[in-house]
């Protein structure tokens, strides 16, 4: 499905926002050695299958308060957040952007093997060493897929974190697919979710019609809320570049509901073991439950809760004053 996403969004391209104005010596790239490639860095990545190498670009300085980008997906490489640059360096925050390993611009290796949990957070481990974050500065922020993962690595590696952010998703995948059932579904046209309930059973999630079916009543409605013609080109460009096995195999086909391998995580109640300061970001009309995340919230011993009340799963497009808002402010208690 996501490859049939990416062919229609192909023809939506255009040009990105211009970013903020930075504070003075924002920029200083003195004794850096990322200067000559713009803060990118390939950061090699060991595995019981060989070494690869993932992808990350540095934007900004600040020794107390650096933000490791964790994107969505899985697979979903970390174009759409580039949203941050209208905002992140106004504020001083030091950032990084980030393709995990099968997303984006970093290496892609096709054994099926790597796609699992355990490893993915060894992964961003290994690449906090190699960037040289540490409980003193480093901030984990982690959007939809990117939040899960996020508190898998809180779960292991709260020790190396000052703070840290889950945004549009649950703690428990199960409960995501029951809010889907429950509250989602029956508010849609009850002929055309039919129709594309079919089509998932039959596997023709490839079919034009799938599509043509799901972008105005699920995409237009929880992903973006915006006609499909105007989303932003970086989220375009995001859904142009999937990598469509791994998500697959991780996600499931569908995109009313979880089906693959990660059907039956569940940390609700481990989220009382992590004891780094923690922003729960939910939305109105999110394919995540609101009321879930802000229990969410509660459950961590030193969480907080910020509600989008115009917002979807990318509320840092729809609701994206209020979303930078609450964003920002969390973090400048850090700074």
């Amino acid at each position: 499905m996501i490859r049939a996403l990416a062919a229609a969004a192909l023809a939506l391209l255009a040009f990105a926002a211009p970013a903020a104005a930075q504070p003075a010596g924002y920029f200083d790239n003195s004794g850096r050695s990322d200067v000559l490639t713009g803060g990118v860095r390939m950061i090699p990545i060991t595995t019981s299958k060989g070494t690869f190498r993932v992808w990350t670009k540095r934007v900004g300085n600040n020794p107390r308060l650096k933000v490791l980008l964790l994107h969505g997906g899985p697979a979903v490489p970390h174009d759409y957040l580039e949203a941050f640059d209208s905002f992140l360096p106004r504020e001083g925050v030091e950032y990084y952007y980030y393709d995990q390993l099968g997303a984006g611009n970093s290496d892609r290796p096709e054994d099926m093997s790597l796609w699992n949990l355990p490893r993915f957070v060894e992964e961003v481990e290994q690449v906090r060493v190699a960037l040289g974050l540490t409980r003193d500065n480093f901030c984990l922020y982690g959007q939809s897929w990117g939040g899960l993962l996020a508190i898998e690595y809180a779960l292991k590696y709260q020790a190396n974190l000052k703070c840290m952010i889950v945004s549009n998703m649950m703690a428990s995948v199960p409960a995501y697919n029951d809010y889907a059932q429950k509250v989602l579904m029956p508010a849609m046209d009850p002929k055309q979710l039919a129709e594309v309930k079919a089509l998932e059973a039959a596997g023709k999630t490839e079919d034009p019609r799938y599509m043509a079916l799901l972008v105005p009543m699920h995409y237009e409605q929880h992903i973006l809320r915006m006609p499909f013609d105007q989303w932003p080109e970086p989220a375009v460009r995001a859904f142009t570049k999937v990598n469509q096995p791994v998500y697959a195999y991780m996600q499931g086909p569908s995109e009313l509901g979880a089906g693959g391998i990660l059907k039956d995580w569940d940390r609700f109640e481990d989220l009382a073991k992590i004891q780094t300061p923690t922003l729960v970001m939910a939305a109105r009309y999110d394919t995540m439950d609101p009321a879930y995340m802000e229990k969410m919230a509660r459950k961590l011993p030193h969480g907080s809760y910020a509600f989008m009340p115009n917002g979807s799963h990318l509320a840092l497009y729809d609701d994206q004053a209020n979303y930078f808002a609450a964003l920002t402010g969390f973090l400048k208690k850090f700074d």
